[in-house]
């Protein structure tokens, strides 16, 4: 299967950000992507100091951004790992940060609510998306062509229970849609990436966002995709941009066959 993975520079104009990510998913889908994978609020990057109300909050089956996935997903006929859409909470004046798995016929095959939420004080910025967005509860590993997806968002790439959670219910690949800091990027991106595919011996789709959203959102890049033994396999370099590679289901069958970490754990 050929995977790809988008890097895109997201700001506070939608159909810009719409534009930008039809051409990439035109540009994988026309290289032979299968399955192409965009990042973190990929359809609108708002500034830090917006808590007010999501201007494109709604509940999933009338959400705008997702209505795009779909529709992109029919026309070229790929699966979309389609970053994350604003989901609206009842009540709550809050969203949800949704990842969506849309099939090559335009349908939602999974969704998953953001579990852990990135609440930091990092040098020169405090940032608490627990303001805007609510978390949420369901581990989520969806049934693919190539094996079990499972779902992350970001910030849940710290956490290796979540991933080990995955596992435990099918995961072969991982996606991690991604908005990750400059200087959280730059220290932890791709170690924390690679860890999670080793122990997890699976491959893991990273697609991230990259450069200066507005005037208080800079992003890191580097969007990965890394094999099961930890092998990065495409990156996309500073910029706008798409990586591929071709990824073997039976690879991970072959690693965990050689190093069978799932029979031996003990706690």
């Amino acid at each position: 299967m050929i995977a790809a993975v988008v890097q895109m520079t997201s700001t506070p104009d939608y159909a810009r950000n719409l534009e930008r990510a039809e051409h990439w998913i035109a540009r994988a889908a026309g290289t032979g992507a299968q399955l192409v994978a965009l990042p973190e609020n990929f359809p609108l990057m708002r500034e830090e100091s917006d808590t007010g109300p999501h201007p494109l909050a709604a509940e999933l089956a009338e959400s705008q951004p997702l209505g795009f996935v779909r529709e992109q997903a029919r026309r070229h006929g790929v699966w979309i790992a389609g970053g994350t859409v604003p989901e609206q909470v009842p009540g709550d004046s809050r969203v949800y940060n949704t990842a969506v798995l849309v099939d090559a016929d335009g349908n939602l095959s999974a969704s998953y609510r953001k579990i852990h939420l990135f609440d930091v004080d990092l040098p020169g910025s405090e940032l608490r998306e627990s303001r805007t967005v609510a978390p949420g509860e369901e581990v989520v590993c969806a049934s693919t062509p190539w094996g079990g997806f499972g779902l992350t968002v970001c910030y849940d790439l710290r956490f290796g229970e979540l991933f080990r959670a995955l596992v435990e219910r099918g995961a072969e690949l991982l996606w991690v849609p991604s908005a990750f800091t400059l200087p959280t990027g730059r220290d932890h991106w791709e170690i924390l990436l690679r860890a999670r595919a080793i122990e997890c011996q699976a491959f893991v789709l990273a697609p991230g966002q990259f450069g200066v959203h507005n005037r208080t959102r800079r992003s890191y890049g580097r969007s990965l995709i890394v094999d099961p033994w930890g092998v990065v396999l495409a990156q996309v370099p500073d910029g706008e941009g798409v990586a591929l590679a071709d990824l073997d289901p039976a690879r991970v069958a072959e690693v965990r066959a050689r190093i069978p970490v799932a029979g031996h754990r003990r706690l």
